[in-house]
């Protein structure tokens, strides 16, 4: 059982240290702050939940501790950050930073047009 236990910590954690350096070389690499953003809300999300996971099984499996705090940390971060993320380029966007000349598509800029010309109306 102990075998097993640990096969799955060590894959868990693994997963989790792979996504980390998925992010960091995305961080790194990509041309604007939307991919940037991409990149570290959604594989550092995937990174840090599968290392919270690999220590919770641990303490679990392992240990014989079932931690809530640990349940609620990956809840917490399941929910907030991949928003967090979003909201920050959402924030990059309504600022005006614009996008590189790799885009191909802008579908927030109609959204955002038509709000402004029905803000104008009122």
């Amino acid at each position: 059982m102990t075998v097993i236990a640990n096969i799955l910590i060590v894959s868990t954690i693994v997963v989790g240290i792979i996504f980390t350096i998925v992010t960091v070389i995305g961080i790194l690499r990509l041309p604007d702050v939307y991919t940037r953003a991409h990149a570290a809300s959604k594989s550092a999300t995937l990174g840090v939940l599968s290392i919270l996971l690999g220590v919770f099984l641990h303490f679990w499996l392992i240990k014989g501790v079932f931690s809530i705090q640990l349940i609620l940390a990956i809840a917490f971060m399941f929910i907030t950050s991949p928003i967090g993320g979003h909201l920050m380029s959402r924030a990059a966007y309504m600022s005006g930073v614009k996008p590189t000349q790799l885009t191909v598509g802008d579908d927030l800029a109609k959204v955002v047009k038509n709000a402004k010309n029905k803000q104008e109306e009122v």
